[in-house]
């Protein structure tokens, strides 16, 4: 399913002239006009998977974060703008297709929204770690009490003296704990996240997603993207550098770095062929 056609930043001549106008009237920066200063990129066009790769500072995030706010799709983490974003958005230009609620369905989802994430499960487990310790030493007081049930008004009391007597502390603890989120290390979490975030017959932005995953993780990411795509009516922009993603099958790979840049297959990304030399080099180590 394809809902995003075709995009457009500002053409190189309408980015001259409003800079030249803004200089004028002495602004220090003129972000994101100045992200392919020299460079015509030319028209995006999208196939179900779409890939933007680059180095640091090649603009793919900026372009992700421009496409998002040209189709007003929803976001959750604040990203970097500038007094004249919305003037850039403005002289950009988009196609969509397809129904209009799969572009408010999706969103743009950046690396600030899955740390975010993170830091909330993290927040929660020292709530839970704080819970796990008062719950110690309630079977403890529970367990060593001399308790004589005189009103209904010792009714809590009493089921905590008779469960700390049928149960071993760990039991005690771990079933008044069972309403707690599931222990998982950063890259399971992060890798859930998308899972709950991704839905069927909608459009995603996915910025570098590949941040706190594990190889393992990414390659688990990449089969739930493809599948989501193939199977679920979903399309996606990703903007990364992982070799993973880069390898979707079907997906269309625009290399921000090239000059000027362009679409590519995969395997001819520079990112992607530093980690080819590198293993080469040091093939007879796997050997």
């Amino acid at each position: 399913m394809i809902y995003l056609e075709r995009f457009r930043i500002p053409s190189l001549d309408a980015r001259e002239q409003f800079t030249n106008d803004v200089k004028r009237r002495c602004y220090n920066t003129v972000y994101p006009f100045n992200v392919f200063e020299l460079t015509e990129l030319p028209e995006l066009t999208f196939e179900p998977v779409t890939i933007l790769c680059g180095g640091n500072g090649s603009g793919k995030s900026t372009l992700l974060n421009v496409i998002a706010e040209k189709l007003g799709v929803p976001r959750g983490a604040a990203y970097n703008r500038s007094s004249f974003f919305d003037d850039y958005v403005r002289l950009s230009r988009c196609e969509t297709r397809g129904a209009s609620d799969a572009l408010t369905g999706g969103r743009i989802i950046t690396s600030d929204d899955v740390f975010d994430y993170l830091l909330n499960i993290r927040t929660l487990n020292g709530q839970v770690d704080a819970r796990r310790e008062a719950l110690f030493e309630e079977y403890t007081d529970a367990k060593h009490a001399k308790y004589s049930y005189r009103t209904m008004a010792d009714y809590e009391d009493l089921k905590k003296f008779v469960d700390a007597h049928r149960r071993t502390q760990s039991r005690y603890v771990r079933e008044r704990l069972a309403a707690n989120l599931p222990e998982r290390s950063n890259g399971e979490s992060a890798l859930a996240y998308f899972v709950d975030a991704i839905h069927e017959n909608a459009l995603y932005l996915l910025d570098e997603p590949e941040n706190s995953l594990s190889a393992e993780r990414q390659l688990e990411l990449k089969q739930y993207v493809a599948d989501s795509a193939r199977f679920y009516g979903c399309q996606f922009v990703i903007a990364t550098h992982s070799p993973f993603l880069l390898s979707i099958r079907g997906a269309r790979v625009y290399d921000l770095d090239a000059d000027p840049p362009a679409a590519r297959r995969w395997t001819e990304i520079g990112n992607v062929r530093a980690y080819y030399d590198f293993f080469m080099e040091h093939r007879e180590e796997f050997e």
